[in-house]
């Protein structure tokens, strides 16, 4: 009975999460999306091939490396330490990079580091007495640098905690603000059935500044003779992160010896959008091969995201020392698409 019960309660808060108009806020939600309203957009760029290929659904499956973005709680469940890198051709011919680590520490928990890269090649500098180019160059890039660390508190039942610092630079102009990652994930008493809920971002405003904001200004248009060179500091306005609620849903399809088949929700609630869900489907042979797909971005208007492909192989090297390939490739409409890729090694 009781079982039934917290079954009933889990259903009814992730389909909250699900539902993309609620009574509450439909007549908001009709006139105002928020997009483009918050700093740090690099933050929203998901990581890992494997994670992509479902569509982004990972928040309740979270076994791997990968998780220290998408779940910190998973780290804890995973039973080696591992290393993974992420790299992605992303839009607009950026580049974007992610280094994880995960170390077991026993009955103590997990502990992992991550860095995060946003890069792009150098521009000209251009003006408008010169739109061919002054001769100067500048480039631009984000970084996050974070350390988490998970707990399992039960066999069924795990807690995560994500700090991380956030740094965005533009030629002469910069911002800086940090932010917590929370997860928590939890094998249900139902079996096959896995749950996952994680805050991501949850942190400082940001505000660029710097020497590119110090302007020449005439104070006084109307007379002469007057000090028309004055120095003055433009101000600029405060910046939200891109804070983000998820509830994920992880159900077994087929699991034994030589197959395995999940199928993965994700209802995900941003500060800067609309409500969405995420659908992903991942299919195993023998431990070694894998097979995936999914769809991002269900019921959300507008969105340029859609399907998603991906495979992955997994080669054992010594012992439990094992290598991971994966490899994704996501459409993003009028933009084309995206290709990922990512290595790991779990020791």
């Amino acid at each position: 009975m009781k079982n039934r019960q917290l079954l009933i309660v889990m259903l009814l808060l992730w389909g909250w999460m699900l539902t993309p108009l609620r009574p509450q806020v439909q007549n908001y939600r009709e006139n105002v999306s928020k997009r483009g309203s918050t700093a740090a957009s690099f933050l929203e760029i998901g990581v890992g091939a494997r994670a992509l290929a479902m569509g982004g659904a990972f928040t309740a499956l979270a076994d791997d490396p990968s998780t220290l973005y998408w779940n910190i709680a998973g780290i804890a469940k995973m039973r080696q330490g591992g290393l993974f890198f992420n790299h992605t051709e992303w839009i607009a011919e950026t580049n974007f990079d992610y280094l994880g680590g995960v170390v077991q520490l026993g009955r103590y928990g997990a502990l992992g580091i991550s860095i995060t890269a946003l890069t792009m090649d150098e521009m000209d500098v251009t003006t408008v007495t010169d739109p061919e180019g002054t001769g100067q160059t500048f480039n631009a890039g984000d970084y996050a640098v974070s350390v988490g660390y998970a707990l399992r508190l039960t066999d069924e039942f795990s807690i995560g905690f994500n700090p991380k610092i956030i740094h965005q630079y533009i030629w002469h102009m910069s911002a800086t603000g940090i932010a917590i990652d929370v997860g928590v994930h939890y094998r249900t008493p139902f079996k096959n059935v896995s749950l996952g809920f994680a805050m991501t971002n949850f942190g400082s405003k940001m505000r660029i500044a710097g020497d590119n904001a110090r302007v020449l200004h005439d104070f006084n248009q109307q007379s002469t003779g007057n000090n028309d060179r004055v120095t003055a500091l433009l101000e600029t306005d405060n910046w939200a992160l891109p804070l983000n609620f998820k509830i994920g849903l992880l159900y077994d399809l087929l699991k034994s010896e030589q197959h395995r088949a999940v199928l993965a929700f994700d209802a995900q609630h941003p500060n800067n959008d609309y409500e969405s869900v995420n659908v992903g489907l991942e299919y195993v042979f023998n431990k070694r091969f894998a097979l995936r797909g999914g769809y991002r971005s269900l019921f959300l208007e507008d969105s340029e995201e859609s399907f998603t492909l991906g495979a992955g192989i997994n080669y054992p090297i010594i012992g439990n020392v094992m290598l991971h390939f994966d490899f994704a490739y996501a459409d993003f409409g009028l933009l084309e698409n995206v290709q990922k890729y990512s290595i790991g090694i779990d020791f």
